[in-house]
């Protein structure tokens, strides 16, 4: 992860913790972190972090261009896609695979106002969870509050952006053969729900990368509060 983009959330963490917490001067307990101040500092502060993965990814080559999220050919079709290349076909597949993450990409700032509101609906408990339910909590938490609805949401954008690829017939065609032999899971059975949750997939694992990297590394930030916050409650 670029430490420019780390230092950025590190700082929006650090304000909503100044705003919601109060005093820095004193060291932070459990008891601190559960109250209502404390609740508020942690949603301005993941609500900004949710925003920046959203523009981080919702950009030209915001998923192609990124390894840990560009959305590959489905694994159980990556001895088709060896032959097509051998007859001449690479260059289709190549496009599929642009089709696909170009769709990822325009689908991701749907889910902006969504994942703002789902940290509005955040209560005290769900604050406290999060800070003290492991390194995943805060990708754990806008995955059950927001993935099927989002799924809902991206699909539309996904089928219309993928149906301009030539090869996305013949996977469709390809796929539903294989699912009906029973070797797909029902996220892989067109290629519109394949990238659409590869998408989801994608979007809250950034979010949970950045969570991470505060969590791993509080001293890292460069903040003295942060660094209070968040070293208390590593193991």
């Amino acid at each position: 992860m670029h430490r420019r983009r780390f230092g950025s959330f590190s700082a929006t963490l650090l304000a909503a913790s100044c705003l919601g917490l109060g005093s820095a001067a004193n060291a932070l307990s459990l008891s601190d972190l559960s109250n209502a101040q404390a609740s508020q500092g942690l949603k301005l502060a993941l609500e900004r972090g949710a925003v920046a993965a959203v523009q981080l990814l919702g950009q030209p080559n915001g998923f192609l261009g990124n390894d840990k999220v560009r959305i590959p050919l489905p694994k159980y079709l990556e001895s088709t896609a060896r032959l097509l290349r051998s007859f001449g076909q690479g260059a289709r597949l190549d496009d599929l695979i642009v089709a696909m993450n170009r769709a990822a990409e325009t689908a991701v700032p749907l889910a902006r106002d969504m994942l703002v509101g789902a940290v509005k609906s955040m209560n005290v408990q769900d604050a406290k969870k999060i800070l003290t339910g492991g390194d995943t909590s805060v990708t754990q938490f806008f995955t059950e509050k927001t993935r099927e609805p989002l799924n809902r949401k991206f699909l539309p954008v996904v089928s219309e952006v993928t149906a301009r690829a030539n090869l996305a017939d013949q996977y469709n065609q390809i796929a539903g053969k294989a699912a009906g032999m029973g070797l797909l899971k029902g996220d892989q059975v067109s290629i519109e729900q394949y990238v659409t949750a590869k998408t989801l997939d994608g979007l809250y694992f950034m979010i949970g990368e950045e969570e991470k990297e505060i969590r791993q590394d509080p001293a890292g930030t460069g903040s003295a509060l942060l660094q209070k916050v968040f070293g208390a409650l590593r193991p």
